[in-house]
């Protein structure tokens, strides 16, 4: 099925891309809502994936933008784990176009239950500020390496791993641990993009169409996450690391 942008494709496309850059600029998990809609209209699955880390990617840069100018990410701060992360991306983009990458369907719902199990036995998880448990050049090296390559390799729930990851070891709140993951995750999404777009895998102008919704979503949403904190950042972020464990089990399993 060849794909054309029709007026009534591209509306549905926009409304969607805001609703998906709303979604992952508070808590992750946008492919959820963008994803299954550009398959829905025609796009083969690679394309369809490529296109998604196009319109994506505007709606993290939108959002990483907002948490930085109202003081909730420093990129001084961020440049070890955003040097980590490229790194991590690009070995994991490469590897996957040389080996099957099924084998981790099996794991990452396992531990994305953990992380659910983790927030909801944890009722102050963020809500504060704490003490780190690692010193913050260690840490981004590390996650960035390891994250940044499972984002670039396979990718559901990253957001949702560097979230946990930050309020866990750095001692971040939920609020400040969101504006730097959409940073991280800007970065990743950038190499797979660049990957995608060798290959030829990339709609232009769905993309960049989803892209208008997705920086109107993600401006919309980050400044809500800034405005109200953990208490509307945590039920959204239960939410999608729910709804991708979900569906990664159905997935591996049915």
């Amino acid at each position: 099925m060849e794909f054309v942008l029709t007026p009534a494709i591209a509306l549905l496309l926009f409304a969607t891309g805001t609703a998906a850059g709303f979604v992952d600029s508070i808590a992750g998990g946008g492919g959820l809502v963008a994803l299954p809609m550009l398959l829905s209209v025609g796009m083969p699955p690679q394309i369809a994936l490529g296109t998604n880390k196009l319109q994506g990617s505007f709606g993290t840069f939108s959002a990483a933008l907002n948490y930085i100018q109202k003081g909730e990410v420093t990129l001084k701060e961020a440049a070890v784990g955003i040097a980590a992360t490229f790194a991590g991306a690009g070995t994991g983009a490469w590897t996957i176009q040389h080996m099957e990458g099924g084998f981790l369907k099996g794991l990452i719902p396992i531990l994305l239950l953990g992380v659910l199990i983790y927030t909801l036995a944890s009722p102050d998880f963020g809500d504060a500020q704490r003490r780190p448990k690692l010193p913050a050049p260690l840490f981004y090296t590390l996650c960035g390496l390891l994250l940044g390559f499972y984002d670039g390799f396979f990718g559901p729930g990253t957001g949702s791993f560097w979230t946990t990851a930050m309020v866990l070891f750095l001692g971040f709140s939920m609020t400040r641990a969101a504006g730097y993951t959409r940073v991280m995750n800007f970065t990743s999404n950038i190499v797979a993009l660049s990957v995608f777009i060798a290959l030829g895998n990339v709609v232009w102008t769905a993309g960049l169409v989803m892209a208008a919704g997705q920086i109107i979503g993600a401006r919309t949403g980050s400044s809500l996450a800034i405005k109200n904190g953990s208490k509307l950042i945590k039920p959204i972020f239960v939410t999608v690391v729910f709804l991708t464990t979900a569906r990664l089990v159905y997935q591996s399993y049915f």
